[in-house]
């Protein structure tokens, strides 16, 4: 419907431009215009808007079929990736579809991230997450630069972070029940990206 709107305001900023062109040769002597020129500013305006919120619409529709694949938790949605990328890949593809490796902030989101990650990759399945320290060792960062707040390291059998500078890529274990684990930002691993709903 938008779309169709838009359809017709160009024609109509077509028709508009043509007549002032027609006008302007027929009128040489006669100043008077049938548009004024604000009304053509005005017009070029609306039609820019139009093009915008026809964007704004098409990006919210994309967004809408991505939770539709995927899920929804709080403001976000997750789609599941079970091709196995490195750290940087797995970024790049979700940058490339507007989203970015998923990034649990809290406790709650984390649950949900590990219960998709179970029934979507597989129970025993590890996934990138957004979370490195490649900047400073030890000072772990999300895909902004902001340091993390919520953190849900592995630290019953093992100590986690524990790879030193070999290991800066942070990963959720659902064999694990969604603890992290860091590993060398080469390891090839499914992953999920996640979209925020505006």
């Amino acid at each position: 419907m938008e779309y169709r709107r838009a359809c017709i305001l160009l024609c109509l900023f077509c028709f508009v431009q043509v007549t002032l062109q027609q006008n302007g040769k027929k009128n040489k002597q006669n100043n008077k215009d049938v548009v004024s020129m604000k009304m053509y500013e005005d017009l070029k305006k609306k039609v820019q808007n139009i093009e915008e919120d026809v964007i704004h619409l098409k990006e919210q529709q994309a967004l809408q079929t991505i939770c539709l694949k995927g899920m929804k938790i709080y403001n976000k949605c997750f789609l599941a990736f079970n091709e196995l990328k490195t750290y940087h890949q797995a970024s790049d593809v979700c940058f490339a579809q507007g989203g970015t490796l998923s990034t649990p902030e809290t406790g709650d989101e984390n649950d949900s991230l590990y219960d998709y990650v179970r029934k979507s990759i597989g129970s025993s399945a590890e996934i990138w997450i957004g979370i490195n320290d490649m900047a400073t060792e030890g000072t772990w960062l999300d895909l902004t630069g902001s340091p993390i707040s919520f953190k849900h390291w592995e630290t019953e059998i093992t100590t986690q972070p524990d790879g030193g500078k070999q290991e800066n890529c942070a990963a959720l274990s659902a064999s694990a029940i969604g603890r992290w684990f860091d590993k060398n930002c080469k390891t090839e691993l499914p992953f999920v990206c996640q979209f925020s709903i505006v």
